[in-house]
């Protein structure tokens, strides 16, 4: 079992192809002894003593057996006796071929792989070596020696591997076993709350695994982390172990090697890292195609805590408590009556969920009120030990945030960036520690790496909501957060600025703050205009959360926020967030009035109607019938000269969500209550004659709610 994750492994990482694991049963003899030959001779000179570091004596015993049958197949090449080979022999010599890149395989994953993993595996990658032998030892016994003209050296030389093959035992070093268990020693020792002391750690690591320089370490700490997003669930140790060793390694390369890094390894060490993973949940949701079982039917956001209804349909908690709250007691799914409002965990897909999360970089918290003892997450809860790692990690980064030099500050800062991307009990105590002051120091620092990194801690850090107050009451820092996002270094500060603003604005009683800021909602639209594709985006889901709270509106309208959201419709990556914040606006007269005086305004919103996404098409119609309701009949007649607006609402009517249907309905008659139009929904129902009364109370009834493609939690 451990062989073939180990070959899965190195299947995953290096993508051979098909060819490589099939015999090539249309060579002719020759042809294949020809290939044999080349393949045999590329491994022996491919490998040597000085590309390896652990598996030594194993990796030469497969090489000397490799090599034995270079030799035997140059005497066939050479004697011409290729063409001339019993069945016998073709049948072995095509087992051979895959053995040969079985080998090969090993051989590559061994010189590939961290000394650290290597270290781990050390007794499976052990026994696939034993593997290997014990397979060339059974094609040597049925090889037909005696049925091939060849030399007596040759056959002698074959007699005594077929003879040592039969001998090998499983072959495990010694010294190398020892410093495994060291490094599980380690675990024990922070799992019992002790740290190992300074001397043991310089010689595992210095001595034992020749790790030199903090370059090397963090190539290890990268190996490490790279396999628990591709973990297998036969691959020891657990998810959870090898977090608890990333933990320790974290810690010991500051311990042993300081804070002192050039400012080129830092960018480096930035560009390594997939962005998506240092975003917000919310935002990271919306540039990765989730699949479509771990999304919400109600929502259709990514579930955070998926439950069981009684008719076996499953909805994320929040959204299904909500529906039962307004008096539904149906399936939303099924339509079916519910024998019951118990809502079950659903514990697997959750997981699930929380492994795909981990895999594709996007940091997933279970809500705060779950009770963990209930309802377990194994496979992420970190280890005692990985805790203790990180939180005496987190003490020497905070140091050195401050009392280091400079440099020492931007790695340490780049460092709680990356500590703080997953975990909520990591972003708990970094912030508790008091990391929160010196990032806010950071933040005006003329180096754009220090700043970036510390922008992007505070938003990673933000993610766990009570992080959110710590922030906000931090004296200035709010301002200095604003200050990034105008006039931020690098675009990936100010990106991440605008995203720390969205993470922040959750919270209501802080979205009028933010608003209030000088400069922040003019530099959110300005990004939303120019900015990249997730500039964009981070600017759009920020204004969004503004344009919720009702006091901001006049404040959205006097910085141009409005010209800017019109902007966006236009933007198939924004338009759908861009309309939902015009739907808001336009409930006050005042945003009627300021997005009626906008061209481009219901040409863009009608658009939406025509090829956007389903919420983008609810929240376009929602915008008109708001738009229509407060702007006056200026703005109302400008709306029902939009070209093919009756069709659109019919196909609305047909097509649209539940709640797009109730807008393009209620839309419909508004329409009614003007002298001058009369749309007619032949077969629908909805038969509107000028200045008729019908309905004219129920104009003003329906769901006007916003529909989001990100989720805003609520706090």
């Amino acid at each position: 079992m451990a062989a073939a994750a180990i070959f899965s492994s190195v299947r995953r990482r290096r993508s051979p192809s098909l060819e490589a694991f099939l015999a090539p049963v249309v060579l002719s003899d020759v042809a294949l002894v020809q290939t044999l030959t080349s393949v045999s001779n590329e491994l022996v000179s491919s490998f040597s003593d000085r590309s390896l570091f652990f598996q030594k004596k194993n990796s030469r015993s497969l090489i000397r057996k490799v090599d034995l049958f270079v030799v035997l197949l140059e005497y066939l090449r050479d004697s011409g006796l290729e063409s001339s080979l019993p069945s016998t022999a073709v049948v072995c010599f095509k087992e051979l071929y895959l053995l040969l890149y079985r080998s090969k395989m090993l051989l590559d994953y061994c010189v590939q792989s961290s000394k650290l993993w290597l270290l781990l595996q050390n007794q499976s990658i052990s026994g696939h070596f034993h593997d290997l032998n014990q397979e060339i030892s059974t094609l040597l016994d049925v090889f037909p020696l005696n049925d091939i003209e060849l030399s007596e050296d040759i056959k002698e030389q074959i007699l005594l591997t077929q003879k040592q093959a039969r001998k090998s035992r499983l072959y495990v070093d010694d010294y190398e076993e020892k410093l495994r268990m060291r490094f599980f020693s380690f675990l024990d020792e922070f799992e019992k709350l002790n740290i190992p002391n300074l001397d043991e750690i310089r010689l595992f690591f210095m001595d034992g695994l020749g790790i030199k320089d903090a370059r090397s370490c963090r190539a290890e700490i990268e190996f490490l982390e790279e396999q628990i997003v591709n973990h297998e669930g036969d691959v020891e140790p657990s998810a959870c172990v090898l977090n608890g060793f990333v933990a320790i390694t974290r810690y010991c390369r500051f311990l042993l090697f300081g804070f002192e890094e050039s400012e080129v390894e830092l960018q480096l060490g930035n560009q390594k890292k997939p962005r998506r993973g240092l975003i917000t949940r919310e935002i990271a949701e919306t540039f990765v195609s989730v699949p479509k079982d771990f999304c919400c039917p109600i929502s259709l956001d990514l579930m955070r805590d998926p439950v069981i209804v009684s008719t076996g349909q499953t909805y994320d908690r929040s959204s299904i408590a909500r529906w039962m709250e307004e008096g539904h007691y149906t399936c939303p799914k099924t339509g079916q009556q519910l024998a019951n409002t118990r809502l079950v965990p659903n514990r697997a897909l959750r997981n699930l969920i929380l492994q795909w999360c981990t895999a594709h970089g996007i940091p997933y918290d279970p809500p705060e009120s779950m009770d963990s003892s209930v309802d377990p997450f194994p496979v992420t809860l970190p280890t005692k030990a990985a805790s203790e790692a990180n939180k005496a990690t987190a003490t020497l980064l905070i140091d050195q945030l401050a009392n280091g030099s400079q440099n020492a500050k931007t790695v340490a800062a780049c460092e709680i960036r990356l500590l703080a991307k997953t975990g909520k009990e990591n972003r708990a105590f970094i912030a508790e520690a008091g990391a929160i002051p010196h990032l806010h120091k950071l933040l005006s620092s003329p180096n754009s790496v220090a700043q970036e990194n510390s922008v992007t801690a505070m938003l990673n850090l933000s993610i766990y909501d009570k992080n959110k107050s710590r922030l906000m009451v931090e004296a200035g820092c709010l301002q200095s957060i604003v200050a990034v996002l105008r006039f931020g270094l690098t675009t990936e500060a100010r990106e991440n600025a605008a995203a720390t603003l969205f993470s922040l604005s959750a919270v209501h009683d802080y979205k009028k703050r933010i608003a209030d800021e000088e400069g922040a909602v003019e530099a959110l639209a300005g990004l939303l205009r120019v900015g990249t594709p997730r500039g964009k985006k981070d600017a759009v889901t920020a204004l969004f959360n503004l344009s919720t709270h009702i006091e901001n509106h006049m404040r959205m309208i006097e910085t141009g926020a409005v010209t800017a959201l019109v902007g966006a419709l236009e933007n198939e990556g924004v338009a759908e967030e861009a309309a939902g914040s015009l739907a808001l606006l336009v409930r006050q007269p005042s945003g009627a009035e300021a997005v009626g005086r906008e061209d481009m305004a219901v040409a863009g919103l009608t658009g939406m109607m025509r090829c956007g996404t389903p919420r983008g098409k609810e929240n376009a119609v929602a915008a008109l019938l708001e738009l229509c309701r407060n702007g006056g009949v200026a703005a109302t007649e400008r709306v029902l000269r939009a070209p093919a607006l009756a069709g659109l609402l019919q196909t609305l009517l047909f097509t649209g969500t539940k709640r797009a249907r109730r807008k393009a309905a209620s839309l419909a008659r508004v329409f009614q209550r003007c002298e001058n139009y009369a749309i007619d929904f032949g077969g629908l129902g909805y038969a509107y004659a000028g200045n008729s009364t019908a309905n004219r109370d129920s104009s003003f009834v329906g769901d006007v709610s916003v529909s989001m493609s990100i989720s805003v939690p609520v706090l």
